[in-house]
């Protein structure tokens, strides 16, 4: 792996949530957009992501999940959030979402949070290989992932439904010892 210092770049740094992010969270979590790309269909309240940020405990092995904020280093705003779930200790596996706020697209910040999610996961909790689902009609994350070392590996046709159209979803995959 690159790097022992896990969660900072040269952009970016990944930290836990805090209760500080209320905002951003909420802006980010009701954006309907993100919806089409989530199992979400409705908005959450305020109080919701509160006690979702208080009973965090922040560790993977409890919560079988990890979300990460994506913070620039250059005046520490909040850019988007990076996340690891359906995380499966036996298998050694997980899946990995990423979501930058709008006006910060385009940047470089998402590859470089991708990458920093890349070698904590592979190299301190030692996973085996992660997964992506991706829009196949959705180019410029395609090749986020790509860039990170993911490889197309299958395809879940008609899996989504957004704006009441079917879409083909491309599964990534990327093993531990490929990149």
């Amino acid at each position: 792996m690159s790097s022992r210092r896990y969660f900072v770049g040269d952009k970016v740094r990944l930290r836990a949530v805090e209760p500080e992010d209320l905002e951003v969270l909420y802006t980010m979590e009701n954006d309907p957009e993100a919806w089409d790309v989530s199992n979400f269909t409705v908005p959450y309240s305020r109080y919701v992501l509160k006690q979702y940020i208080a009973q965090s405990d922040c560790d993977i092995f409890a919560d079988r999940q990890l979300r990460l904020m994506i913070v620039r280093l250059d005046d520490e705003s909040v850019v988007g959030t990076v996340d690891l779930t359906d995380f499966q200790p036996l298998h050694r596996r997980g899946e990995v979402g990423i979501a930058i706020r709008s006006s910060h697209r385009r940047q470089g910040y998402a590859g470089e949070a991708l990458r920093l999610l890349c070698d904590y996961a592979f190299g301190f909790l030692r996973l085996r290989q992660l997964t992506a689902h991706v829009a196949c009609s959705n180019e410029a994350s395609r090749q986020l992932f790509r860039s990170c070392g993911f490889v197309d590996c299958g395809l879940l046709r008609q899996w989504w439904c957004i704006n009441g159209e079917y879409q083909d979803v491309c599964l990534m995959q990327r093993l531990a010892d490929e990149e």
